[in-house]
């Protein structure tokens, strides 16, 4: 590769993947149509890749051009973060902060965390809302997501604040009446407790094994859009749920229920989930930073 992408570049093209065309990027950026074209048409070159599908209307992204997002994302926020770090002016976080995660990783997390960070930060206005349901961030106003579990859209920037696996488990009163299961396959001749929660995909487990990914079908006669819920109806002994350690990790200690098929778990990893980068606004750096730093200090305790 003779040419190495400019970092202006790669800027421009995270907001044609974001906006998904040229004109809409233009229009934000307060340039051309034709600039846009020629930056993008210079940025494969230079990476000697074709990084968008483009159509009429509107474009999308390549698989090659996926790989090149995520890292631009990356590269443009460790810039932006060390330019912020060497500034003699940082600015300190302050006004309205909208935020939304899951209801029960919400109540029990992020609700403390935010408590302690609003004492630190008077200034900051935190406005948290709980909800079991994909979102739309940039449709319904929100700074930031913080997702237990995939994220989906390429167009939004990630980061990995705590590291989580969801587990099988069940009450021992269900495992005395019903039995344990010995193989994944075992699964579907049994009750489970599904639960149609954000990431997951309803009805359908898939885990890492012995022989890696395997995916199975489930059912049983409760299911919920609360994963707290389920994690309740399990303890009562209706049935196996795959649940989040940080969850039902006291549950598992106190003897309410037991993990079964313990070879196999579920990445579920939290992210915090935003629209534009850290760097453009001290309020959201320093929310996303301060959770991280709690949810790393609450995984190291015993």
């Amino acid at each position: 590769m003779n040419n190495k992408p400019l970092l202006e570049d790669l800027r421009l093209y995270c907001t044609v993947a974001r906006k998904q065309g040229f004109a809409a990027a233009a229009r934000e950026l307060g340039t051309s149509n034709a600039f846009v074209s020629k930056r993008i048409g210079l940025l494969e070159e230079a990476l000697q890749v074709r990084l968008l599908h483009r159509t009429t209307r509107r474009v999308s992204l390549t698989d090659q051009g996926e790989i090149v997002l995520q890292w631009a994302q990356r590269i443009l926020e460790d810039v932006d973060q060390m330019a912020a770090e060497v500034s003699s002016e940082r600015l300190s976080p302050r006004g309205r902060l909208r935020l939304c995660t899951s209801s029960g990783f919400g109540r029990n997390r992020v609700a403390p965390a935010l408590s302690a960070l609003a004492r630190e930060y008077p200034e900051l206005e935190i406005e948290l809302e709980l909800m079991d349901r994909p979102v739309d961030l940039i449709e319904e106003g929100f700074h930031l997501d913080i997702r237990v579990g995939a994220v989906r859209e390429s167009h939004l920037i990630t980061r990995r604040i705590a590291s989580n696996t969801r587990v099988l488990c069940a009450a021992p009163d269900y495992l005395a009446r019903w039995g344990e299961p010995r193989a994944l396959a075992d699964l579907p001749r049994h009750r489970c407790i599904v639960i149609r929660e954000r990431d997951q995909d309803f009805g359908r487990w898939t885990l890492q094994g012995p022989q890696g990914a395997e995916t199975v079908k489930v059912g049983g006669p409760l299911s919920a859009n609360n994963g707290e819920i389920a994690r309740q109806w399990a303890a009562d002994g209706h049935g196996i749920i795959l649940r989040s350690e940080w969850d039902v990790g006291p549950s598992l200690a106190r003897g309410e229920l037991r993990r079964v098929l313990p070879d196999y778990a579920q990445a579920a990893d939290v992210w915090a989930v935003y629209p534009s980068r850290l760097s453009t606004s001290a309020k959201l750096r320093v929310c996303v930073e301060f959770l991280q730093n709690w949810l790393q200090r609450a995984d190291t305790q015993p």
